[in-house]
């Protein structure tokens, strides 16, 4: 068993490591790990932190933790470079769909409640 796969274990065992699972936000993955499940380098999740796309949160060990939500955000970041889309161009993209669909939500939000 990895250290990783220990660590969710343990975490999701307990009803509060549960509900830091169903969190987005939750750092649960370490940079080998988000690495191993995007099928890319820990150099590829580096330059993305280095491109301010995603900031991922630091272990006390200072090990970058990365949660799901940052976990998206390296997937289409992945697939617009693979495309032959700039990493800056790709990032940039990535925060535009990232504010309209919050503003789209908050609009739907807004519908409903009239």
């Amino acid at each position: 068993m990895t250290p990783d796969t220990h660590a969710e274990t343990l975490m999701s065992s307990t009803p509060a490591g549960t509900a830091n699972f169903d969190d987005d936000d939750y750092p649960a993955f370490t940079m080998g790990r988000a690495a191993e499940m995007l099928g890319t380098t820990p150099g590829f999740l580096r330059s993305l932190d280095e491109a301010k796309l995603i900031t991922p949160q630091r272990s006390e060990g200072g090990h970058r933790r990365y949660s799901r939500y940052q976990l998206r955000l390296a997937t289409r970041a992945r697939e617009l470079v693979d495309q032959g889309t700039a990493l800056e161009a790709a990032c940039r993209i990535i925060i535009l769909e990232d504010q309209l669909a919050e503003a789209l939500r908050i609009n739907e939000q807004r519908r409903d409640q009239s």
